[in-house]
C-alpha cells in the first residue's frame, strides 16, 4: 500500500478477532466499591443488571479478549473503518505535521458507540434478557443500542437526558424508527427521577439523572439489564478495534503514530483509539503524546478530584475510582451533550493520574470554529463531541509548524453531526456562549468524594 494514500483501507479478513484489555497492564488500579458496603465489589454485585460475560470482561486481567462470531458478523457491516490522511487540512494549515483521523461516523448509528453496544446486546441475548435499559446524553449511544437491540431480538429503553432530548428531536426519531422507546429524563417513570423533579420540575437532566433511572429500571424488573455506553472497563474494551485497525493501516504505510487525540466525556472514544497505542509505548517504549479532550464546561480530568464516586445522582452504581467533578454536578447545556458526564473512566483517570496521558479543556466555541473549518476543507461535518479532537488536533499541527517539527498527529473523528445542526446554525449565527463552573459550585460538587487512600 502506497504512503500517498488518502484513505487507509483494511479488508474484512483484517478484522481484529480480539479486543485489547488495558487492566492487564495496569495492575494497581483501585477495585470499585459496593455503594453499601464500600467494600470491594465483587462479581455477584452486578449479576442484577449485567450478564456473566460482561461481568467477567468488567474484572478480566487477560491481555486479549476474543470477539465472538456473531459480533464480528456484524462488524463486517461497516468495519474495518477508514484512516484517512487529512492532506487537505495540512496544505491548508500549512503545517509540516501528518494529520490522519479515524473515521466512525459511517456505521447505522452514526458513531463509534454501535462497536460496544453489539456486544453487549449479544452476550445480553446469550444471557436470556428481554430487555435493555439506558441512558443517552446527545442520543448516539441511545441511537447505537436501539440499532444493537434490533439485530439481537431486543427491546430497548432509552432515558435521554431532558435538554438533548429537546435539542435533537431527530435522535429521538431515529431511535424510534430502531424500535426504542426514548423517556426524556428526569421522568415521572423511576423513583430517581421523580425525586429530582421534586426538587426541581425544570431540571434539563443530567447523564448521572439518566444513569440512575436506566439503574433503577433494571434492578426492578427481572427480565431487563442495563447497558452503559461508556465509562465501564468493558466497554472501554470493545471499543479497542478502532485503535488495532488504526495501527494496521499505519503499519500499511510505514507509519507510527507520534501524537494519539481523542474527545473524551466518559472515556470509551478516547480509549477506543488510544488504549492500543498506550500498550504499544508501555511494551516497546517509543514516546507517543496522548491527548485527551474535555469541554471546558464539564472538565473532568483538568479541574475535578481523584477520588471513588458514584456514577449516578441516586448513588445506585458502585463507587468507582476516578477523576470526577462530583455525581451531583450539573452541566450547562452545552451541544456537545455526549461529553456532559461527571466522571472519567478508571481506566482512563488512572493512565492520567500516571502521567502517561495529557488532557485539555477547550470551549465550545473554538470547538465549532474548528468543526466548520474542518467540515469545509474535508467534507465531513463532525458531531460536537468529536469536534473537540478537531480543536486540538488542529492545534497541535499549528504548533508543529511553529516549532518546525513533523509529528504524525492520529485522532478520532468518532460521529458525524449530522443530527446536531441546531448547534451549528447557533455557531453561525453568533450564538453559541462559553460556559464553564465556578470555583464555588466546583467547591460543593465535590465535597462526597472519597480520596482513594482513605478506602485503600
Amino acid at each position: 500500500m502506497s504512503r500517498e494514500e488518502t484513505k487507509i483501507i483494511l479488508s474484512e479478513a483484517e478484522l481484529p478477532t480480539h479486543w485489547y484489555n488495558l487492566q492487564a497492564d495496569l495492575p494497581d488500579v483501585p477495585p470499585p466499591l459496593h455503594p453499601a458496603t464500600r467494600e470491594p465489589l465483587r462479581p455477584e454485585d452486578l449479576a442484577a443488571i449485567f450478564p456473566p460475560d460482561l461481568i467477567e470482561q468488567e474484572m478480566s486481567a487477560e491481555r486479549w479478549i476474543p470477539i465472538p462470531e456473531p459480533v464480528r458478523e456484524i462488524y463486517r457491516l461497516w468495519r474495518p473503518t477508514p484512516l484517512i490522511r487529512a492532506r487537505r487540512l495540512e496544505e491548508a494549515l500549512g503545517t509540516p505535521a501528518k494529520i490522519f483521523y479515524k473515521y466512525e461516523g459511517g456505521n447505522a448509528s452514526g458513531s463509534h458507540k454501535l462497536n460496544t453496544a453489539v456486544a453487549q446486546a449479544y452476550y445480553n441475548r446469550k444471557a436470556g434478557v428481554r430487555r435493555l435499559a439506558t441512558e443517552t446524553g446527545a442520543g448516539q449511544w441511545g441511537t447505537a443500542l436501539s440499532v444493537a437491540c434490533r439485530f439481537f431480538g431486543l427491546e430497548c429503553t432509552v432515558y435521554m437526558v431532558k435538554v438533548s432530548y429537546e435539542q435533537k428531536p431527530y435522535r429521538r426519531i431515529m431511535m424510534n424508527a430502531f424500535g426504542g422507546e426514548v423517556i426524556p429524563s428526569p421522568s415521572e417513570r423511576t423513583a430517581a427521577g421523580r425525586a429530582v423533579l421534586k426538587r426541581d420540575p425544570n431540571s434539563p437532566g443530567s447523564l448521572s439523572i439518566a444513569i440512575s433511572e436506566a439503574v433503577e429500571d433494571a434492578a426492578t424488573h427481572g427480565d431487563t439489564n442495563y447497558a452503559l455506553g461508556s465509562v465501564l472497563n468493558h466497554v472501554a474494551l470493545h471499543q479497542t478495534v478502532i485503535g488495532l485497525e488504526a495501527q494496521k493501516q499505519l503499519d500499511a504505510i510505514d507509519e507510527q503514530a507520534d501524537i494519539v487525540i481523542a474527545s473524551a466525556g466518559g472515556g470509551s472514544n478516547f480509549a477506543g483509539l488510544a488504549f492500543p497505542f498506550v500498550y504499544e509505548r508501555l511494551t516497546t517504549g517509543r514516546e507517543i503524546r496522548f491527548i485527551a479532550v474535555e469541554p471546558a464546561a464539564c472538565p473532568t480530568l483538568t479541574r475535578g478530584a481523584y477520588g471513588y464516586d458514584f456514577g449516578d445522582v441516586a448513588g445506585l452504581t458502585p463507587l468507582l475510582p476516578m477523576y470526577t467533578l462530583g455525581s451531583g454536578f450539573m452541566p450547562p447545556g452545552i451541544h456537545a451533550g455526549g461529553l456532559r458526564y461527571h466522571g472519567m473512566s478508571p481506566l482512563v483517570s488512572a493512565l492520567y493520574r500516571k502521567g502517561i496521558i495529557e488532557a485539555r479543556a477547550v470551549g465550545q466555541r473554538r470547538v465549532f470554529e474548528a468543526a466548520v473549518q474542518f467540515a469545509r476543507i474535508e467534507g465531513i461535518v463532525p458531531a460536537p463531541e468529536s469536534a473537540h479532537a478537531v480543536r486540538v488536533a488542529i492545534d497541535e499541527a499549528l504548533r508543529a509548524k511553529e516549532e518546525g517539527t513533523r509529528p504524525t498527529i492520529v485522532f478520532n473523528l468518532s460521529g458525524h453531526g449530522h443530527f446536531d445542526l441546531a448547534a451549528y446554525e447557533a455557531y453561525l449565527a453568533g450564538r453559541l456562549d462559553d460556559v464553564a463552573p465556578e470555583e464555588e459550585e466546583l467547591k460543593k460538587t465535590l465535597a462526597g468524594v472519597v480520596p482513594v487512600a482513605e478506602e485503600a
